[in-house]
C-alpha cells in the first residue's frame, strides 16, 4: 500500500511513522528545510525531533510526486492553509483514494469543517472522505505510549481499511460513522483548552479545572449536535477523550496559550513566539460565529473570545461565568 501524508508538522510526521509499519509512505512538506533534513538525517528535527523516520518514508515538496498512486491520503495541514494546499493537490489526487483529514479546526469566513472543504474542492464521493481524531498528542504517540483514536467515515469498508492501517500494539483505532460529530468535537475542544490553560495560569486548582472541563463538554456537545453530530459521539474519544488530553497536557499548544494568557501575557506576543500552530486561537472566532448562527449559548467560548480578541483580563471574566443565573444541569448538555 502507498500512503501519502500532506503536511509534515508533528502530527503528520507521527502518522507517517505509524503508517510505515504497513505501507510505503510519502510525506509532503512545505518547508524546504524539513525535506532536506529528512533526506539527509532521516528525522524531522524541526517538528518532531528525536524520532527517526523508518526507511519506508520518503519526503518531498512536490505534491505531484507525493500523491502519485496514493491509496490513502491524509491531510495534516493547519486549517488556515488547508484549502489552498488541497486545491493545489486536487489535480494529483487518485480517484479512489480515501481522503482523511487529521486537522482540528474550522475555516475562517466560510465556517466550514475540513471535510466540507474536501468535498467542495474535489467533488469526491462523501464515502471516501473522513477524519481521524482523538486524544492524540503527537510526541506521546511517537514515543509509543498506549493511546487510542477514532476514524470517522460514512463508508464502513474504507473506515475499516484506515483502521487496519494504523491499528498497532500501542495505538487502538476505533471506527465511527459520525463524521460531523467527530470532526466538530476535534475543532471545538481547542477553544476549551485555551480556557483550561487560563485557569491554570490564574492559579486555580483541580476543582476549577474539573468544573470547567465538564461545562466545556456541555458547550461543545450543544454546538456539535446543532451542526448535525450525534450526542454520544461527544462522550467518546473524539469528544471527551480529546478534551481531557488537550485541557490537561503540558504538550497541548492550546493549553500553553491559555496558561500564558492567564499569567498576563498578550496573545500577539504568545503567537509570535510559537513555532507550531495553536488552532484554537483562530477557531474561537469561527466557533462563536457558528454558535450565533445556531443560537447556541457558549459562555466559556465567549470568555475565551473576549480575552483573545478584546484584550480582556482573564481574571475579570471569571466573575461573569460564576455569576450567571442558576439553572438545572439537565443531563449535562444544557
Amino acid at each position: 500500500m502507498r500512503v501519502t501524508v500532506v503536511g509534515a508538522g508533528s502530527w503528520g510526521t507521527a502518522l507517517a511513522r505509524l503508517a510505515a509499519a504497513r505501507a510505503e509512505v510519502r510525506l509532503w512538506a512545505r518547508e524546504p528545510e524539513v525535506v532536506a533534513a529528512v533526506r539527509k538525517t532521516g528525522e524531522n528535527a524541526l517538528f518532531l525531533p528525536g524520532h527517526p523516520l523508518p526507511a519506508g518514508v520518503t519526503c518531498t515538496s512536490s505534491l505531484a510526486e507525493a500523491l502519485a498512486e496514493a491509496e490513502v491520503v491524509l491531510m495534516a495541514v493547519p486549517s488556515h492553509g488547508f484549502r489552498s494546499v488541497l486545491r493545489a493537490a486536487t489535480p494529483h489526487l487518485p480517484d479512489a483514494a480515501p481522503v482523511v483529514s487529521v486537522t482540528k479546526g474550522i475555516e475562517q469566513g466560510t465556517l466550514k469543517r475540513m471535510t466540507e472543504i474536501v468535498l467542495e474542492e474535489t467533488g469526491a464521493d462523501p464515502g471516501r472522505v473522513g477524519v481521524l481524531t482523538g486524544p492524540n498528542l503527537a510526541r506521546e504517540i511517537a514515543d509509543g505510549q498506549p493511546a487510542a483514536t477514532v476514524v470517522a467515515m460514512s463508508d464502513e469498508e474504507r473506515a475499516l481499511a484506515v483502521q487496519a492501517l494504523f491499528m498497532g500494539p500501542t495505538l487502538r483505532v476505533y471506527t465511527n460513522p459520525d463524521v460531523i460529530g467527530c470532526e466538530a468535537a476535534g475543532a471545538l475542544k481547542n477553544v476549551m483548552a485555551i480556557a483550561a490553560g487560563m485557569a491554570h495560569g490564574l492559579g486555580y486548582g483541580d476543582n476549577s479545572t474539573a468544573a470547567l472541563m465538564t461545562r466545556a463538554l456541555a458547550e461543545l456537545t450543544r454546538l456539535g449536535v446543532a451542526l448535525g453530530g450525534r450526542p454520544l459521539t461527544f462522550a467518546g474519544l473524539a469528544g471527551m477523550g480529546d478534551l481531557v488530553a488537550t485541557c490537561i497536557s503540558r504538550h497541548s499548544r492550546n493549553r500553553q496559550v491559555g496558561v500564558a494568557l492567564g499569567r498576563g501575557r498578550r496573545i500577539d506576543q504568545i503567537v509570535a513566539e510559537m513555532q507550531m500552530v495553536a488552532e484554537g486561537v483562530k477557531t474561537t472566532e469561527a466557533v462563536l460565529a457558528l454558535a450565533g448562527r445556531h443560537d447556541i449559548e457558549m459562555p466559556i467560548a465567549v470568555m475565551v473570545g473576549a480575552v483573545l480578541y478584546e484584550n480582556r483580563n482573564p481574571a475579570d471574566m471569571v466573575a461573569g461565568l460564576m455569576g450567571r443565573p442558576a439553572k438545572a444541569e439537565l443531563q449535562g448538555i444544557d
